[in-house]
């Protein structure tokens, strides 16, 4: 199979970013007709100041910033003229323009939807409360105490008094129900996208971090799941050692979990968030999948990763209560990238889960880079880059010119112009899939670059437009490597 790496903020729309209006059905009927069958997205939920997917509030919400305003006017119960009044009164000192709008749709829904309309919603926070209850009254709370986080807040809320609880329950009732109808409309609108794409053979492909952040609604609500201190604290953070890329290594800031606490209750925790993860896509990447064999634990006064420890994790353990617990093959693929250790190997050799292999890393080091197409596993996913790496173009136009024909050797002497080469060379892989982010498609440079790992400011923010995306010769070329090589 094929497939196309495009996060749904990179669609194009009137809006902020991209969501799932249009523009993304668009997009399906796009990949239908390139004969590609999968859809990579990364985490859906929701972000932070840095607009980071794998930096979020919630290891199960869904990130409201992509729900489409057009999708919910097509609903028999909203006044869009009335919301078009509304546009000039907004003020970006109350938040983002989107959940001004969605709080004067949740108006509009109360006053005028249908019994059937109410009812789906209270079946969605039925279904959803194992965690929804914890997520909308934590939200609840950011907006009560201005959005500090939750160990910063009095301490009879942050320890979760029971008193104290039910109370801000009562209190917070009507914000609590607004959080509770914008992830119905979230999921609601992901899942008729999904639905659409399936019916076009479309799978979708998510991507699930490792760890989670600490002030999020997991750690506030289960903080024995977590190596967390009396004031709420982290004690130890998640990161990596130094290595060939960082002196210093580098210090995510994390919690990191209490893994006997995870077993004594079975791994609940881990089976409600692939529940979840399972709904919202048809495979799940793990990302840092080292982690659930062994994790760097760095003492969290520490202000880098330079001193730190590897402690181990119960990962045959967990993969095997998830697998326990869903009675099938689990679909998920394993972000294996990095320093990987045997122990790594074999846990995921044990689930039979592919790994990757990124062609951007294979033209370094000796012919057994095991990134080099002669040495790739069939159970395993190419990519031309990810996320995290530059695009093709821009990795290929900062090569040294020695660097350039090494790449063009490998190939023997072939000059197809890059991205195009690498695009054919993925395809052409023995790995079961080849994924290639929309950038490479549009032969796109370095400005179109998604992420630059360790930094901040001007990530996650490019987006595509149709203009520039040649639909017709990318959806030519597209579907011929897919024919060429029985993709």
């Amino acid at each position: 199979m094929a497939g196309i790496l495009l996060h749904i903020t990179s669609l194009p729309g009137s809006e902020e970013n991209g969501d799932f209006g249009e523009s993304a059905f668009r997009f399906v009927d796009f990949l239908s007709d390139s004969g590609i069958k999968i859809w990579q997205v990364l985490p859906l939920g929701p972000t932070m100041s840095d607009n980071s997917p794998y930096q979020s509030i919630s290891a199960h919400a869904g990130n409201t910033e992509l729900i489409s305003l057009d999708e919910i006017c097509k609903s028999d119960w909203i006044d869009c003229d009335f919301l078009k009044t509304k546009l000039g009164s907004l003020d970006v000192r109350l938040g983002s323009r989107k959940n001004q709008l969605l709080k004067i749709i949740f108006e509009q829904y109360k006053d005028q939807s249908t019994n059937d309309d109410k009812e789906q919603l209270e079946t969605f926070v039925e279904d959803n409360d194992y965690w929804l209850a914890d997520y909308s009254l934590f939200v609840a709370c950011k907006t009560k105490y201005h959005q500090r986080g939750w160990a910063d807040w009095p301490e009879d809320v942050a320890k979760r008094n029971t008193e104290t609880i039910s109370a801000l329950k009562e209190e917070l009732s009507d914000e609590i129900n607004f959080v509770n109808f914008v992830q119905y409309v979230f999921f609601k609108q992901w899942l008729s996208l999904k639905h659409y794409a399936n019916e076009r053979n479309i799978q979708i492909f998510g991507d699930l971090p490792l760890f989670v952040s600490h002030d999020s609604a997991d750690v506030w609500a289960n903080p024995h799941l977590f190596k967390i201190d009396e004031r709420g604290q982290p004690k130890f953070v998640a990161g990596v050692p130094p290595d060939y890329f960082s002196e210093t290594g580098q210090r995510w800031g994390n919690p990191v979990y209490d893994w006997p606490a995870h077993e004594a209750t079975g791994f609940s925790w881990w089976i409600e968030r692939m529940k979840t993860q399972f709904i919202l896509f048809d495979y799940v990447r793990i990302d840092h999948f080292r982690g659930l064999e062994s994790y760097w634990e760095i003492p969290a006064e520490e202000e880098t990763a330079l001193i730190g420890l590897w402690c181990s994790a119960p990962g045959e353990k967990m993969l095997n209560a998830v697998k326990n617990a869903f009675h099938h093959d689990l679909p998920l693929i394993a972000e294996d990238l990095g320093d990987i250790t045997p122990a790594v190997i074999a846990l995921k050799e044990q689930f039979n889960l592919p790994g990757m292999k990124i062609l951007q890393f294979a033209f370094g080091g000796n012919a057994d880079n095991p990134y080099l197409p002669h040495n790739h596993e069939v159970n395993s996913v190419v990519y031309t880059g990810t996320h995290d790496n530059n695009t093709t173009l821009g990795w290929f136009s900062g090569l040294s010119n020695g660097e350039k024909a090494l790449v063009y050797r490998y190939f023997g002497e072939n000059h197809e112009s890059i991205p195009e080469l690498l695009i054919r060379c993925a395809f052409a892989s023995v790995a079961n899939l080849a994924i290639i982010p929309l950038q490479d498609c549009m032969s796109l440079g370095e400005k179109a670059r998604m992420n630059v790992p360790g930094t901040l400011g001007n990530n996650w923010s490019w987006r595509f437009s149709w203009e520039d995306l040649d639909q017709p010769t990318v959806i030519t070329q597209l579907r011929v490597l897919c024919q060429l090589y029985d993709r």
